[in-house]
């Protein structure tokens, strides 16, 4: 196989079989899947980017289905959130919602030597977490061990503070990108005891398995959706798919026209009504 460029700079060996589990990990039958893997092996030559092979099995997978299309499309629609970090911050918000934590956005808490607002507050069954997001429009930019150190830092002052009062109500800390980590942050998170989310980090729980599980996907992934029309959406508050079913009424206030309304609606849902690709996975662990 042909070494084909990733998005950091550095060069692998092109697999045929990373592709096609990527494919039918969004919800591709076996048979688009393959079809698909082997159509780009073909074309596939040395010096090749990624995200040119992600584009055409985009494209073709797209002419088969795009609520699949929309879903394998799901790092690239979280870059398309910005160009500020609020819209995914409600996003992730927006997730944790889903997982049954009561969440307050953006909320100040005061530490030992300073106060600090922390992007995501939230408590649930008697635990609280507190979050910092970062978030970076660039797929190749990995979050690293400054950003790491800088995060633990605010949370041992905010943890500084409630300790001399006798009281957490901060039991775990969280560092959450949309893209990836350093080697260095994740050793140093896990030496430290901050818990990271992220691209395809940890294994079990990280970003992309999150917005499977509780079907909170950006508006962003929606194909027949103009870019225009994704951004007065996110203007609007409107950051995921399942809250147009919520907010249906807004489309009309930002005149849109009940042909718009219906197609964007319609895909929207059915994007949601994709079984989560670790639906298998759970029902072998029920057994």
């Amino acid at each position: 196989m042909p070494e084909i460029v990733k998005a950091d700079g550095t060069k692998e060996r092109f697999d045929p079989e990373h592709l096609h589990q990527s494919l039918v990990r969004a919800g591709a039958g076996e048979y688009t899947a393959r079809h698909i893997a082997d159509t780009i092996t073909k074309t596939v030559h040395h010096g090749m980017h990624t995200h040119e092979v992600y584009n055409r099995a985009f494209r073709l997978l797209r002419k088969e289905t795009r609520p699949v299309a929309a879903r394998y499309a799901l790092r690239r629609a979280l870059q398309e959130l910005g160009p500020s970090g609020h819209p995914f911050e409600d996003f992730v918000a927006r997730i944790f919602e889903k997982e049954g934590w009561s969440v307050e956005w953006r909320k100040v808490l005061q530490g030992k030597c300073v106060t600090h607002e922390v992007d995501v507050y939230a408590h649930k069954n008697g635990t609280t977490m507190a979050a910092e997001l970062k978030y970076h429009n660039a797929p190749n930019y990995k979050t690293d061990v400054k950003v790491a150190l800088y995060v633990k830092a605010r949370f041992e002052d905010i943890w500084a503070h409630l300790e001399e009062r006798k009281k957490c109500p901060v039991e775990r800390g969280f560092l959450i990108t949309n893209t990836k980590f350093t080697t260095q942050a994740i050793a140093y998170a896990q030496c430290a005891g901050m818990e990271l989310i992220g691209w395809g980090y940890p294994d079990e729980g990280n970003l992309y398995e999150r917005m499977c599980r509780t079907r909170v996907y950006p508006i962003t992934a929606l194909t027949r959706v103009t870019k225009a029309e994704k951004r007065l959406l996110i203007g609007a508050g409107i950051v995921s798919c399942d809250m147009l079913r919520e907010r249906r009424d807004t489309l009309a206030t930002l005149r849109f026209s009940p042909e718009r309304i219906g197609i964007i609606i319609a895909e929207s849902d059915a994007l949601l009504a994709l079984p989560h690709p670790y639906a298998y996975e759970e029902q072998e662990k029920s057994l």
